[in-house]
């Protein structure tokens, strides 16, 4: 992976150049991973001047295992701090002055004022311009590498919660079953869980955003599910609901129907070309007109990556199109608070129709079981 990691660079160096900066700090850790293969806490990227390349830690940066054993046949020099306090950013700002710098440009949407004015402080001769969000940009559409780790990460989810699935569930509680399917995701091969891992049962089940707490799974119970797998720094998202008991109650079957048809009217919608809010339209129209509008969260899906949450946004006022080969989550719902509520979140790729049309990543059925 050592040149796709220089090609990336490179081509984010052509950005900065063209904008009149001689030198950029990289400091959001997701970023420095997709830029070197490497993650370490309080490490910072200094790309430039010229073409060197310089990765800044309090210890040995930890290497992705794609990018083989440190070395330079990366063209990224390691620089290791001398005290785990010193910050590098700061670091990094007089080693571009030092080798004559005279522009810098940082990310100004993760550094706090408090670190942009230490920068400012350390090298005052060194003019400060905003990098903006451009190795998120970047790191939007992905290269092979990338979805196959994501293919990878989706399979162990799908595995992790078939299994589940198989087991004994009433009596239960939320807690036991949520750190059940971390450690499978773990047995499975996952690096860990792609986000705190989200069981809500019966009435919790109408609550967006539950933590598992010690209810016990009931009969009658609607049980939402939502996990996701870690793997390679890549992240998936998968969520399901299934019903506790014989069979489901006619108010559990009518919801479920109406936010699995919400979901594969969003799925459907995935093509190169089409706007962000034009998936979200095609997701929350079916639920606003059965009266849910209101409840509805601000988005119906996300990007995902190295981080479950990237762009794009798939909400109302998102700006911009969906190009191939950028994997999203669809995941609409409904939760009616003190009753119950229905999640389907898949991960997908865009693919545009020559090719099929999106990939489904997430696999696990999206019939409504009784269990």
């Amino acid at each position: 992976m050592s040149e796709v990691h220089v090609a990336r660079r490179s081509r984010l160096r052509d950005r900065w150049v063209a904008a009149g900066n001689e030198a950029a700090l990289v400091s959001r850790p997701a970023n420095i991973r997709y830029l070197t293969g490497r993650a370490v806490p309080g490490a910072v990227l200094l790309l430039g001047p010229g073409d060197r390349d310089t990765l800044l830690s309090p210890r040995e940066p930890a290497v992705d295992g794609r990018a083989g054993p440190p070395g330079d046949t990366d063209g990224l020099r390691r620089l290791t701090l001398p005290g785990a306090a010193s910050d590098a950013a700061v670091a990094a700002a007089e080693l571009a002055a030092s080798e004559g710098a005279t522009t810098l440009a940082v990310e100004e949407h993760d550094l706090t004022v408090a670190r942009h004015r230490s920068l400012a402080a350390a090298a005052p001769k060194l003019g400060l311009s905003d990098l903006g969000c451009a190795v998120e940009q970047q790191r939007l559409v992905k290269d092979e590498e990338e979805l196959a780790a994501l293919r990878i990460a989706a399979e162990i989810a799908d595995h992790a919660l078939g299994e589940l699935l198989e087991s004994i569930l009433v009596g239960r509680t939320e807690r036991h079953l949520a750190l059940e399917l971390e450690r499978r995701l773990m047995d499975h091969g996952a690096d860990g869980p792609a986000f705190p891992t989200s069981v809500a049962t019966g009435r919790n089940s109408g609550l967006p955003g539950h933590r598992p707490t010690d209810r016990r799974v009931e009969e009658g119970d609607f049980l939402t599910v939502r996990l996701g797998a870690r793997y390679r720094g890549y992240r998936c998202q998968l969520g399901r609901t299934f019903v506790i008991g014989p069979a489901p109650a006619e108010w559990q079957i009518e919801l479920y129907e109406l936010v699995f048809a919400a979901q594969r009217a969003g799925r459907e919608a995935l093509a190169p070309g089409t706007e962000y809010r034009e998936v979200d339209r095609a997701a929350r129209q079916p639920l606003e007109a059965a009266g849910y509008g209101e409840a509805l969260e601000p988005h119906t899906g996300h990007g995902v990556g190295l981080e479950i949450g990237e762009d794009p946004r798939l909400s109302p006022v998102a700006m911009g199109k969906l190009d191939a080969c950028v994997p999203v989550t669809v995941e609409p719902g409904v939760h009616i608070p003190g009753r119950g509520g229905v999640r389907i979140d898949d991960t997908l790729v865009v693919r545009p129709q020559a090719d099929g049309g999106p990939e489904l990543l997430t696999i696990t059925t999206k019939e409504l079981l009784a269990l």
